[in-house]
């Protein structure tokens, strides 16, 4: 998934990208990086870990100028090292270049043969490292036509923040995977992923950046060039279901809004006798609520989150996830004590951690647990930028629902029906990629580089 900012017109353009990436933290905890551009010269800072973890006074205030790009990662092509954190940068023929990337290119594979023909030598496992390469390939002055023609040779899904010099460029592929929007503080340009990183800074927010759209903002202003095709959209219909942030507007519509009308489809499609609905925090809460109106029952917040733990589905190792959930939430034993509860979950990739969880729910005394998930399930890979690349991730493109309620420990399991998730969202069908549910792909699946495919050859 990651997280991309990018500031330019303000003399804190660091800091408003520090604070971009802060509210964009829960689309990738790996690692952060920004870089700064101040009269020709560049500075660059990264590391592993959570923002506050990378970013401090110290260490942002080295990154003067008036221009800066961020961004925090979440690893689907590329390994999970220090090498692989983003922005990219690279010097060539005296301009600098910066990448923030999000999304999956699905023709990684092709073009980096192409390009290591052509004498192209790769630092690092990323798919967002192809782009650099490209944009240096081009010998055209201008920086646009560069532009136009690097990103005309991609596939696949991404939202693009980069820096070429004193130039701030924002881009989105043809069919819209991913999110990006634009605003505008202090009399200076943002773009970011989301909404919410507009409104942790007093942003106000322009509008979208489209599908197939190309904007460059410099000191002479802003120009939008939009040089593609269209395609049919392509939006990520599970970043209203689990990644975008409650408070976001993505695709134009609002996240809390869309998951309150899953919750309210899911209760009509299946509802459940029980005492009271639960939802899991944090990502469940908002379809529960829905949920608990639409079936008329008590809404109890009987799992305490630890706030200072991360998103479990977003770990990169399996044995770090186990350990979150436990350590992530903790039942309230005198309101589950012999109660029926019907737990609300978003989705349920590996269902690991929904048996975790309903186990605790157990040993807390609950006499009943249901489950009801906002989504149908997922049975088929994501090849544009959610960890989940092959079927073997996914519990449900294996096993039947009755075999995953009894592998999980639950009374009754059931998910929200591809038709009714479709009804509650805020858009036509034709709008998203729904590939993870049905197995019908926008763009051929090909193969990808894996995160260690280039660490086995050497």
């Amino acid at each position: 998934m990651c997280g991309i900012f990018g500031a330019i017109g303000h003399k804190e353009a660091a800091k408003l990208t520090y604070l971009g990436l802060y509210a964009l933290q829960h689309r990738g905890e790996e690692s952060a990086g920004i870089v700064s551009y101040n009269k020709g010269k560049v500075r660059f800072h990264k590391g592993m870990g959570l923002v506050s973890d990378v970013f401090n006074e110290k260490t942002i205030a080295p990154l003067r100028g008036n221009l800066a790009i961020g961004h925090n990662r979440y690893s689907t092509t590329g390994s999970s090292v220090e090498k692989n954190i983003q922005p990219f940068l690279v010097s060539h023929r005296k301009s600098h270049i910066a990448i923030a990337h999000n999304g999956n290119l699905t023709n990684t594979i092709v073009l980096r043969q192409e390009l290591e023909e052509k004498g192209s030598i790769f630092q690092t496992t990323m798919d967002s490292e192809v782009i650099a390469h490209l944009l240096a390939q081009q010998k055209m002055l201008d920086v646009k036509p560069n532009v136009i023609q690097a990103i005309s040779n991609l596939e696949g899904a991404f939202s693009l923040v980069m820096m070429v010099n004193d130039t701030l460029i924002g881009a989105r592929d043809v069919q819209g995977w991913r999110p990006l929007c634009l605003g505008k503080v202090d009399g200076g340009y943002v773009l970011a992923s989301e909404t919410c990183a507009l409104d942790l800074i007093n942003a106000k927010y322009i509008r979208d950046i489209e599908p197939g759209e190309i904007v460059f903002i410099n000191k002479k202003g802003m120009d939008s060039i939009k040089p593609f095709a269209k395609k049919k959209h392509a939006f990520c219909i599970f970043e209203y279901i689990y990644f975008a942030r409650p408070d976001s507007n993505i695709f134009g519509n609002n996240v809390y809004l869309t998951r309150k009308r899953l919750g309210r489809q899911l209760a009509r499609e299946w509802p459940a006798k029980c005492d009271f609905v639960l939802p899991i925090p944090d990502s469940g809460n908002y379809a529960a609520v829905g949920f608990a109106e639409e079936a008329k029952l008590p809404l109890e917040m009987a799992l305490i989150r630890n706030h200072y733990v991360g998103r479990t589905f977003i770990q990169p190792l399996q044995y770090t996830r186990d350990f979150r959930v436990k350590v992530k939430l903790n039942p309230v034993k005198d309101v589950l004590k012999g109660k029926r509860v019907v737990i609300i979950e978003d989705s349920i990739v590996r269902g690991t951690t929904s048996r975790v969880r309903v186990k605790t729910l157990r040993a807390a005394g609950a006499r009943e647990v249901h489950m009801r998930v906002s989504c149908p399930p997922l049975v088929s890979p994501c090849y544009y930028g959610i960890d989940f690349p092959t079927k073997k991730e996914l519990i449900a493109s294996k096993h039947s629902i009755e075999w995953i309620r009894k592998f999980i420990g639950l009374d009754s399991l059931r998910f929200l029906s591809l038709e009714g998730m479709i009804k509650a969202m805020p858009l036509r069908k034709d709008d998203f990629c729904t590939a993870c549910f049905s197995g019908q792909y926008p763009i051929k699946p090909v193969k990808r580089i894996s995160k260690s495919i280039f660490e086995k050859n050497k």
